[in-house]
């Protein structure tokens, strides 16, 4: 996040490294990020990052700041938990949706007043493609970042006519250390344990044969410098991006079941 006199405040979230290599100057890609405008085409400035306490938030956009104005918020907070659905602490569900949910949303709300104020700004969220193309073991996951889907969308209906723009990024695989960060359950269970091994398989070969951090930089760049940004874009490879989204978009629930079951081997 970054004022216009590009101060601010950072703290990052301890699960949301994703570096990007970036040709201009947006340098890093992590936790809450916030751009700066500086004529009528924005302009990336400083960025800073922020953990899921408003605290933190507050003190960089509340109203009683005075350093600037924000511009360009880019909520990109990362975590993820792989265990069977029935086996999910409560405790677990809450801290996914608390980093991909509630953290995000109070940052955004904090940043709308800001730019409804001003007549005009940029939010991005980074949701999942995973919020349309459910991943195994992964329930808490898959319903925070659809939960993100569906506020970000209530928000472009309530924005319609406002010059504060609202998108969703939704990428697919990325090549970066996501996996690693990813917490999984030690609990063992003999019912899932063949098909917990087959999906990590499928996870794990995607990443490695995902795009690399680049492709969603440059996208980044275009929606931060495009004057009707689009309300929802999707990242990745042509199958996961392009060819799965529209298929799946036609097919009965039933079908679409069926179809990840194959292609995670479950």
């Amino acid at each position: 996040m970054a004022t216009r006199n590009a101060r601010a405040k950072q703290n990052h979230f301890p699960n949301c490294e994703k570096s990007f290599s970036y040709r201009r100057e947006l340098r890093h890609w992590s936790g809450h990020c916030e751009v700066t405008r500086r004529s009528r085409s924005r302009s990336l400035g400083h960025i800073a990052q922020f953990g899921t306490n408003p605290k933190n938030a507050a003190m960089a956009c509340g109203p009683s700041r005075s350093a600037g104005y924000f511009d360009v918020l880019i909520n990109n907070a990362g975590a993820g938990h792989f265990e069977p659905a029935e086996l999910l602490s409560m405790e677990t569900i809450a801290s996914q949706f608390q980093i991909l949910v509630f953290g995000q949303i109070q940052l955004m709300r904090l940043a709308l007043a800001r730019m409804q104020t001003r007549g005009e700004g940029l939010i991005i969220n980074v949701t999942s493609l995973a919020s349309r193309l459910p991943v195994p073991f992964m329930a808490a996951y898959n319903a925070a970042k659809a939960a993100m889907a569906s506020f970000t969308m209530s928000i472009q209906l309530e924005l319609a006519h406002s010059r504060v723009y609202v998108v969703d990024l939704q990428p697919g695989d990325i090549c970066t250390e996501f996996n690693q960060s990813v917490i999984k359950s030690t609990k063992a269970d003999r019912r899932y344990d063949a098909t917990i091994a087959r999906t990590w398989e499928v996870v794990e070969r995607n990443m490695k044969n995902a795009p690399t951090p680049d492709l969603v930089a440059r996208h980044v760049l275009r929606l931060v410098n495009a004057v009707h940004p689009p309300p929802r874009i999707t990242v990745g490879d042509a199958f996961q991006s392009k060819i799965a989204p529209l298929i799946f978009k036609f097919l009965p629930q039933r079908v679409r079941i069926w179809a990840l079951k194959r292609y995670y081997r479950i």
